[in-house]
């Protein structure tokens, strides 16, 4: 499927550009111009893969046969192609205007996630998070219920699909986008709104916080509206925004607990802002913070039911981490997630006299509110989260993902600047002229990307690292399945599944299982074997599985063998090597390893 596809899609770009487009290049006189050519490129590859998003879709997910499939792929193609190569053949004074070109990046970056969540493979924190959503309850070790919940809603809706994984995701990737467009008209005008709905659509953390289902999703959808709302109470004097702010602060905080790092910044507003000092005298603030804390009780009650155990895996596990300097990884992540014109953008606008755009032309809602005032909401929303990472990260490990929803109060920032009409030179000019081939650039790089993990790419083998390029999970659980079933037919029992790791291989068998139903209640991990599980240690104890046939799946042989691991069973099979495949391709070899009569408590 993927030779033809883009064999035939090949073939109908360049006969089109030989018959009509080669045309209107010479008559204008831009037969050299390699930007007209680098664009109609560019224009051509984004067609290429939302019309393979639309083909997997329709044929690998739906199953619908590949005649029908292509028909229905080839007009996605074309509704890429048609306005984007009309778009790059009108001359500078017919060009599009920015809003019809914002329009058109925040159309293709939802298309792309949109035609391609429910066929690229769960990545294994998605899978693991699954199996929360399997044993649903008000809390969890590693972070709070709200990302279990979507993911059940989501899969009751649409199954127990990568899509009905995914669906809660999507959702909250709107959400986000609606915040920050009202947060940004609010601050600035509905122009540079649209531009900071772009960036929340394309840059790296906001677009893949739309499409994987983690605790970012909804996380990022809480912490717009928290901004939005505090914004309406803070700077523009609403009372009634107050509960609204508890309320999105609540959901936040049952999303993932990095939320209340919004916490020092009311608090560093107000105490900064004079007019703002009234709100400690007044009830609203009090009932939010009242309201917020209601939402999370659950949480709260959850931990004290378990020694505390999640805020403790959070604060005092990651303290007591031996001391290790990591403020150049933090740096990397923030030009990962926003890009490294994300990065000097917004240096550009919080050293810049206006914040990167005219703060003054919108007062529209406020009472009593100033430029002065808006500066200090947007630099204080980003300077204080991102100064507790820094602070951290100085003798502690950091995540890739932890500045990602910091970064939201930064884009109406970084839309001002990249729209602004006024005068620029040197770097501010520089910034806001890459913007266009940045996005551009992301947008190809994603749908890339998404057709590589669905339909692959030509010349392009698989990664053996399937934990982070999900490719071949379908594969392992056959085989896994297979090997179940022998041992079944042997023992006259179902064997546990046991993944030798935390939970990526545990987790993807389980939601790939034939009867995903009960194949949670068959999976577990290391934790069996004196390692970490996580969640598991909690869902499949060790001492309620003694006596049990176990089916050990690992990557590497010697996670299978020594005295420490064969302890734990009476007797054991031998270690079987096998390899993974995609598309007739070798991914990686695995190994799995029967365990007869689990014991607990390890023989002497």
């Amino acid at each position: 499927m993927q030779s033809s596809h883009i064999a035939s899609f090949g073939v109908a770009t360049a006969l089109n550009y030989l018959l009509k487009v080669r045309s209107s290049v010479v008559a204008a006189g831009r037969t050299r111009d390699w930007r007209l050519h680098g664009g109609l490129l560019a224009v051509s590859f984004m067609a290429l893969f939302l019309r393979g998003g639309v083909l997997g879709l329709l044929s690998l997910d739906w199953g619908w046969p590949a005649q029908a499939s292509i028909v229905f792929a080839v007009i996605a193609g074309w509704a890429v192609t048609a306005p984007g190569y009309a778009a790059a053949l009108s001359p500078d004074e017919a060009r599009a205007p920015p809003r019809a070109l914002a329009i058109a990046f925040i159309a293709y970056a939802f298309a792309l996630r949109l035609v391609y969540q429910g066929s690229v493979e769960l990545l294994p924190e998605e899978a693991y998070y699954w199996n929360y959503s399997r044993h649903l309850d008000i809390g969890y070790l590693d972070h709070p219920p709200m990302v279990a919940w979507l993911i059940r809603a989501g899969t009751a809706v649409f199954g127990q699909s990568q899509f009905g994984v995914r669906a809660g995701a999507l959702c909250c990737g709107v959400i986000t986008s609606v915040f920050v467009f009202r947060l940004t008209r609010n601050l600035f005008d509905e122009a540079t709104a649209l531009a900071a709905v772009v960036l929340a659509q394309v840059l790296p953390y906001f677009f893949f916080s739309g499409l994987l289902m983690t605790p970012d999703a909804p996380l990022a959808a809480a912490w717009a509206a928290s901004l939005y709302y505090l914004e309406r109470a803070l700077v523009a004097g609403r009372s009634e925004a107050w509960w609204r702010a508890g309320l999105s602060l609540g959901i936040g905080a049952i999303s993932k607990y990095s939320i209340g790092l919004l916490a020092p910044v009311i608090l560093a507003f107000t105490l900064w802002d004079r007019p703002s000092r009234r709100w400690w005298r007044r009830w609203e603030p009090y009932v939010a913070a009242l309201l917020a804390f209601a939402i999370f009780s659950p949480v709260i009650v959850w931990n004290a039911q378990h020694e505390w155990a999640s805020f403790a895996f959070q604060t005092s596990r990651r303290l007591a981490e031996a001391p290790r300097f990591a403020l150049h990884k933090l740096v990397a992540s923030a030009l990962i997630l926003i890009t490294p014109i994300g990065v000097l953008a917004v240096a550009a606008a919080l050293m810049g006299g206006n914040a990167g755009g005219n703060l003054e032309g919108n007062t529209a809602g406020s009472v009593g509110g100033d430029a002065a005032r808006r500066k200090l909401f947007i630099n204080l929303g980003v300077l204080v989260p991102l100064a507790v990472f820094a602070l951290f990260s100085l003798r502690h490990e950091v995540k890739l993902d932890w500045t990602g929803a910091p970064w939201i109060a930064a884009l109406p920032i970084i839309a001002a600047g990249m729209i602004s009409t006024g005068a620029a030179s040197g770097l501010r000019a520089w910034i806001r002229a890459a913007w266009t081939p940045t996005l551009v650039a992301m947008l190809l790089i994603y749908g890339a990307g998404l057709h590589y993990l669905v339909l692959g790419l030509p010349g392009l083998g698989y990664g053996k690292h399937i934990e982070l390029v999900p490719v071949a999970w379908h594969d392992l659980n056959r085989r896994i399945a297979a090997a179940a079933a022998a041992i079944r037919t042997e023992t006259g029992s179902n064997p546990l599944i046991v993944g030798m790791d935390r939970y990526a291989i545990a987790s993807e068998l389980a939601f790939y299982g034939t009867d995903a139903s009960q194949s949670v209640l068959q999976t577990s991990s290391v934790h069996l074997f004196g390692g970490i599980g996580l969640m598991y240690e909690r869902w499949t104890p060790p001492e309620l599985q003694e006596g049990r046939t176990l089916l050990l799946v690992a990557w590497d042989p010697a996670e299978l063998t020594g005295k420490e691991i064969e302890s734990h069973a009476e007797r054991w099979g031998p270690v079987v090597d096998d390899v993974l495949q995609r598309d007739g391709q070798v991914v990686r070899h695995y190994c799995h390893r029967v365990a007869y009569n689990y014991r607990a408590v390890p023989r002497p």
